[in-house]
């Protein structure tokens, strides 16, 4: 049985990745838009919640790095590396948070995945600080607000109305423990 749950979660993390890499085709490579709707961190929530928090960490770290190498997009310095910690920190937190939650309910996800970008957001904006150095030619604080939140809150939004979604239908068919209240 663990064998059997462990290519499960193997398959549905390489359909997260795939997911992940084409996903951002939708936003028609225009940065502007992709940088607005964040469309490779769904899949990685998503890996997180349903595979669990080793397979989105190990999902996060590995699609900016992947995405990047194949199309260019998002540029490997400083972006991808960055996102990469930043998208790897969302599938640990929210998998993990998700995991040990008492209830699994729409409740329970929004607080999981609130931590989790807080976290993730953290992280990349730390990373961005070590890459490109700290101060006026570098990257300061008024930049990490701007693409941590003001830029970011569409993407956000979406987030927050789409992942719900996903998981309550899932609910719905039976394919995962998930309830409205």
């Amino acid at each position: 049985m663990e064998i059997k749950n462990m290519i499960k979660k193997l398959v549905l993390g390489a359909m997260f990745l795939s997911i992940g890499i084409v996903l951002p085709f939708f936003t028609g490579q225009i940065p502007q838009i992709g940088s607005m709707l964040l469309p490779m961190h769904i899949p990685v929530f998503l890996c997180g919640l349903i595979c669990g928090w080793k397979y989105g960490m190990a999902i996060g770290f590995i699609l900016p790095l992947m995405r990047s190498a194949l199309f260019i997009m998002p540029p490997m310095f400083p972006d991808a590396v960055a996102m990469a910690f930043e998208l790897s920190v969302y599938g640990l937190v929210v998998g993990f948070l998700y995991e040990k939650a008492r209830w699994h309910c729409i409740k329970s996800l929004l607080r999981c995945m609130a931590a989790a970008m807080i976290c993730g957001r953290i992280v990349w904006g730390i990373a961005m600080a070590l890459l490109l150095g700290i101060g006026n030619e570098g990257f300061g604080f008024e930049a990490f607000i701007a693409g941590a939140f003001i830029n970011a809150l569409p993407g956000i939004i979406l987030q927050f109305i789409l992942i719900p979604g996903i998981m309550l239908a899932l609910g719905k068919t039976h394919l995962m423990h998930f309830s409205k209240k």
